[in-house]
């Protein structure tokens, strides 16, 4: 290989490196995120951008209408702050329910709504005695006397059962003794992921409606 050819060579080697060093830099400024608050991402200053937003659920504010989550979150440390519409095509963890903490990935369009295309839903857990608690053979085993009662009850939670709220009975709740007895557990709050996980033990409180469903306010670990 004589010089001429060296230098044609380097010259050709240097500008595929500067291509590739373009490419990468472009693709990394694309897939970047900005984290900017809820009041930023409501006042319309970042539309059209890629940011990343976390606050919590607004209560009752989710509906699913065929693959699209639509919710609405706020600032749980600013009350005066603006609240921020969000959509999300794809399913929702079954920690998802009211107040949890949504952390969102999109763009916000130009009616203010951000579409997000990544969500993670985060939730501290929290730890109680199940001692008085009902079993829930002893809770099924009731007459329609309990309907309607406040109760406290624990088991464990039913592998494969679960789903985020708003998407039917988010578990089911097995005897932890006798796993053939179960209910039926309705509960639209926040839930972190050990609480939700297959066979873990928990404790309720809520009460059971005239369905025989568990209409729970409350849930933590077993302690």
């Amino acid at each position: 290989m004589n010089a001429k050819t060296k230098r044609r060579l380097v010259v050709v080697t240097g500008i595929i490196v500067m291509v590739m060093v373009v490419v990468l830099a472009f693709v990394a400024s694309s897939s970047t995120a900005k984290t900017v608050s809820v009041d930023e991402a409501a006042s319309g200053q970042v539309s059209n951008q890629r940011i990343q937003v976390t606050g919590n659920v607004l209560k009752d504010s989710y509906a699913i209408e065929g693959n699209t989550l639509a919710f609405t979150i706020y600032d749980p440390d600013n009350a005066e702050a603006s609240t921020l519409p969000v959509t999300y095509d794809g399913a929702a963890a079954s920690t998802f329910g009211n107040d949890v903490t949504a952390i969102c990935t999109g763009k916000v369009g130009d009616d203010g709504v951000l579409r997000a295309t990544e969500l993670v839903t985060k939730c501290p857990s929290k730890y109680e005695s199940g001692t008085s608690a009902l079993t829930v053979s002893r809770l099924v085993g009731y007459d329609q006397g309990i309907v309607d009662k406040t109760v406290r009850v624990t088991g464990s939670v039913v592998a494969g059962s679960q789903n985020a709220a708003g998407q039917g009975d988010r578990f089911v709740l097995a005897d932890t003794d006798d796993p053939s007895q179960t209910i039926s557990v309705i509960y639209d709050g926040a839930a972190s992921d050990a609480m939700l996980a297959d066979g873990s033990q928990v404790v309720l409180t809520g009460n059971v409606g005239s369905d025989g469903k568990f209409s729970a306010t409350d849930i933590a670990l077993q302690s």
